[in-house]
């Protein structure tokens, strides 16, 4: 994405203002496996408590936050999500993109996508009609 793209998008990673504010009144708390990076404010808020927000590293999909980072940024606990994780159990599977939009999207059998036909309906169903 070239510098034009920096300035004018937000929706693949942050435009050039937002990575300036966060440069200049965040601090770098980490990055999680897919390169999103973490800050919190230098200075409390308002009420008294941090802000905390993610520069993702491509587009902006909220589903793109590791459980672990979404916690720390609600706030559930104060240290780094990595300090607080237990060893990755036999049955996790790896992050997949929510596909949803995408031509990669689950379209059952009778889905317009996919033909718009779907089997004929079996012996257990029965029309409804206003005159029964």
């Amino acid at each position: 994405m070239g510098i034009f793209g920096k300035i004018f998008t937000w929706w693949d990673g942050a435009t050039i203002g937002t990575s300036l504010w966060s440069a200049r009144n965040g601090e770098h708390v980490g990055t999680d496996a897919q390169g999103n990076r973490y800050y919190r404010s230098k200075k409390p808020g308002p009420n008294g408590r941090e802000r905390r927000w993610v520069i993702y590293d491509g587009a902006n999909d909220a589903s793109r936050v590791p459980a672990e980072w979404h916690g720390w940024l609600h706030g559930s606990f104060d240290g780094v999500p990595e300090s607080f994780l237990p060893p990755p159990r036999i049955w996790e599977v790896d992050y997949s993109p929510n596909a949803t939009g995408t031509p990669a999207a689950y379209r059952p059998q009778g889905a317009l996508e996919r033909g718009g036909k779907r089997a004929r309906a079996t012996g257990d169903y029965e029309a409804w009609t206003p005159d029964s």
